[in-house]
This record gives structure tokens, C-alpha cells and sequence, in this order.
């Protein structure tokens, strides 16, 4: 990733789910829990490190693993099982994830 406080990135998977506002949130580790609310990101692909948009940091709270809902798997556009798994195989044994809460500001 394009190192700076003002970027994130994302798996390329989740790119047209960014771009349609179909995923509007995403949970993280303390590694990557340095936003803000009301900052604005550049959003790179975490593969190839390509810019695709900009987003508006709407809301960051703690959110525990096993305190994860259909509601949180909606916002990411997964089922609940696949948002499980998907934390587990990125974050191993994790416990408290921050839930970063965006909308889509500008697409390149």
C-alpha cells in the first residue's frame, strides 16, 4: 500500500462493491486504525497499489469478533459466515476489530 495517513487499501475483490456503495464499511486491525472521522482517504488496491477512489470517513468504533451481525456482513456485502471467515484468514485470532464506516466521495 501507498504508505500515508491518508490512504487505505483494499483487496481488488471489493473494488466495484466500493464503487457501487454496496460495501460502505470495513473492519481492521490497530495496524490500520490511524483514520478519523470526517477525513477523507485515497483507496488503493492492495495488490497493484492502484488508486480507484476517494471515501469520507464517516464513523470509526471498536466492534468485538464474536459481537459481529447480519448487519455488518450487509455493510461489507457478504453473509455473515463469509465476513467470519474472511477476518479469520486476513486477522488470525483476532478479538476487537475497529469498524472504519465510509461513503464513496470520488472514483478515478
Amino acid at each position: 500500500m501507498t504508505k500515508s495517513m491518508n490512504n487505505i487499501s483494499f483487496f481488488e475483490r471489493f473494488e466495484a462493491d466500493i464503487l457501487a456503495k454496496r460495501k460502505t464499511i470495513t473492519l481492521r486491525d490497530e495496524s490500520e486504525s490511524h483514520v478519523k472521522v470526517g477525513q477523507i482517504l485515497n483507496v488503493y488496491t492492495f495488490e497493484s497499489d492502484r488508486e480507484f477512489c476517494k471515501i469520507h470517513v464517516r464513523g470509526v468504533t471498536l466492534v468485538a469478533f464474536d459481537a459481529l451481525e447480519q448487519r455488518h456482513a450487509e455493510q461489507e456485502n457478504m453473509t455473515l459466515a463469509q465476513l467470519k471467515a474472511l477476518i479469520q484468514e486476513i486477522y488470525p485470532g483476532i478479538s476487537v476489530l475497529f469498524l472504519i464506516e465510509f461513503s464513496l466521495v470520488e472514483s478515478r
